[in-house]
């Protein structure tokens, strides 16, 4: 274990990187690993902080990293504790995690395609914390780049002078030192106070099944060392800090961390429930008195059904989850039952991403196979006795009868678009229930377009619409706004007069029939032929609203007459006849896993 350097806070920056997705956030840090030699030769790996193989494969940050960096400037050295963040818009809640626990942020901007709809939504997020902003144009050795248009929209954006905004190539490695002069010369060293009581930030948490809980934290105000006893604020629980340390490539372990400084704590917490991210650890002995202010849980958006393809690995499907759930703050969930699936949990996501990450992460790392429901919204029901319901799954809603009115959530959109496609993306938006609120010309190419729009319509097919519709330029954020009274309804799916309730969704009324049909023809695909005819119908209570049909596989039974009478061959029609009909009587149709999968790929305009 190392002993503990002595860190003057005045030689501390503590910054993130915020921008919107594939803008070079990932690479721009692997730059600056290299160019501080904190990672050289054979260890240098693209994408060096995106420690899962789903990030690589997928170019984008999942989850936030943190990494020390000790930097020489003038002599003098400093240490940055940098925090690479997502950018893609499901992630959002990671990035405001990172920005409490720094005091600047570069805000990345791509040359080739300038300000996007996330570089906005995260520059205002840094605001709100106090951050200073430093601009930086990544990009700039591209063909396409326009290093002048992208300089005057932020000047435009930010208000600063030309001159302010840093100029560099992560692929590159233009301009690097700059920025890293930058860093010591812009972003403020921390203000926190060696003599108060404990107090610092969770920022991070995740499960280590040989060590428990490592948590991450930023130290606000006092000193922690080894073997102190720590108290978390949120569940009144105190534990021994077994290790601490700093975080490099791989753990570093020290006597102590002091305020300013970023670092881990492992101290025998064993429940993933304990180190809630964004509580405030103070020790047991000298305790502060209240804890870290401004940090929101996060509010899950999307709901979905999460099932076992083996009813026999329920419990490990629910071990993996837990696990999950510590690695991953912004899940929730909660045990469901479903007369077609059997046991499972109902999972809150902050969107559709998020659910298809959280799936590959389980199969990947717990090996756990699983099938998932339609995915739906949070609603309030308001009955007509003067309570109220909130709604997570369609299988909850009340009878038609007793209800009064519906609210659902409605989202605040804004998409920033070339201005040649904007006819096309108003077109989309009015056909997904979307209300224009106002449109505004960002320059001479591009638009702002600002809508209101429900979120039960986004969270299928609307980004991959929206990219297609623009042929890929559009760029997306979207945001809780309100509930608003609509007239939805839940449409169940019957197979053979069955309801197969893994199956039910609620949409708007004007959207029922469009939704079902698709629905059912997705179904006639995929489920097999029955030696009778299977009905596939869609309805709103006891009203069918859409119907498809499987037709029986049929035994040519009058192969074996070879002439005669045709009383012969009516004879044995009718007998087939009977039989089919008794048998569609008592059979029941299995509903193959890719039924339920095909399910969510139906067209939902």
């Amino acid at each position: 274990m190392g002993q503990k350097d002595k860190v003057d806070q005045k030689h501390i920056r503590n910054f993130c990187i915020i921008a919107h997705i594939d803008h070079g956030k990932s690479t721009l840090a692997d730059r600056m690993l290299e160019f501080t030699q904190v990672v050289t030769g054979a260890k240098m790996v693209n994408q060096i902080l995106d420690n899962m193989d789903l990030e690589r494969e997928r170019g984008i940050t999942i989850k936030s990293h943190a990494i020390r960096i000790p930097y020489s400037y003038r002599g003098e050295k400093y240490i940055f504790n940098l925090i690479d963040t997502p950018g893609h818009v499901d992630f959002s809640y990671e990035v405001s995690r990172s920005l409490s626990s720094c005091e600047g942020a570069l805000l990345l901007v791509d040359a080739a395609q300038g300000i996007e709809a996330q570089t906005m939504s995260n520059m205002y997020l840094a605001l709100e914390n106090n951050l200073d902003i430093l601009p930086v144009i990544n990009k700039i050795d591209l063909p396409k780049a326009d290093v002048d248009g992208t300089s005057h929209e932020i000047e435009e954006t930010l208000g600063v002078i030309a001159e302010d905004i840093f100029k560099v190539s992560a692929k590159c490695g233009d301009g690097v030192t700059e920025l890293l002069d930058g860093i010591v010369e812009k972003v403020p060293s921390p203000k926190g106070s060696m003599d108060a009581p404990l107090k610092a930030l969770i920022f991070d948490s995740f499960f280590d099944s040989y060590r428990g809980v490592i948590v991450l934290v930023r130290m606000m105000d006092g000193e922690l060392k080894k073997g102190d006893q720590i108290k978390l604020f949120s569940t009144g629980k105190d534990f021994r800090v077994e290790e601490i340390g700093y975080l490099g490539l791989t753990f570093e372990p020290q006597s102590g961390l002091s305020a300013g400084e970023v670092g881990y704590i492992i101290g025998g917490v064993k429940e993933v429930a304990d180190a809630r991210v964004g509580d405030t650890i103070t020790t047991l002995k000298n305790p502060c008195i209240e804890a870290l202010a401004g940090f929101q849980e996060p509010k899950p958006m999307v709901y979905s059904g999460i099932f076992p393809m083996d009813k026999e690995d329920y419990a490990d499907l629910r071990d993996s989850i837990g696990k999950l759930k510590l690695n991953d703050a912004s899940l929730t969930f909660e045990p469901e039952s479903s007369l077609a699936l059997g046991f499972g949990f109902r999972c809150g996501f902050l969107g559709m991403l998020h659910l298809e990450i959280f799936k590959e992460r389980l199969y990947r790392e717990f090996g756990v196979q699983i099938l998932a429901t339609t995915p739906s919204v949070r609603f309030n029901v308001h009955l007509s006795n003067g309570t109220s319901r909130v709604i997570y799954n369609p299988i909850d809603l009340p009878d038609p009868v007793v209800i009064n009115y519906i609210e659902e959530p409605i989202m605040a959109v804004e998409i920033i678009v070339p201005s040649e496609f904007v006819g096309n993306i108003m077109k989309l938006c009015q056909e997904r229930r979307g209300e224009q609120q106002d449109l505004q010309y960002i320059d001479e190419k591009r638009v702002a377009i600002d809508y209101e729009m429900p979120l039960i319509e986004i969270i299928f097919d609307f980004y991959d619409k929206l990219k297609s519709v623009s042929k890929g330029y559009a760029s997306l954020d979207y945001q809780f706004k309100k509930f608003r009274r609509s007239q939805v309804v839940k449409v169940d799916i019957l197979i053979n007069g069955d309801k197969v309730d893994a199956m039910s969704f609620i949409c708007h009324e004007s959207k029922a029939y469009n939704w079902g049909k698709s629905v059912t023809e997705k179904l006639q695909e995929v489920i097999p032929r029955q030696q009778y005819k299977v009905a596939l119908q869609a309805s709103i209570g006891s009203k069918v609203i859409a119907r498809s049909t499987i037709n029986p596989a049929r035994k040519d039974v009058t192969a074996k007459c070879y002439g005669g009478d045709i009383t012969r061959k009516r004879k044995l029609l009718e007998k087939q006849k009977e039989g089919k009909k008794r048998m569609k009587e008592i059979g029941h149709v299995q509903v193959p896993q890719e039924a339920f999968l095909e399910v969510l790929k139906a067209d939902r305009d």
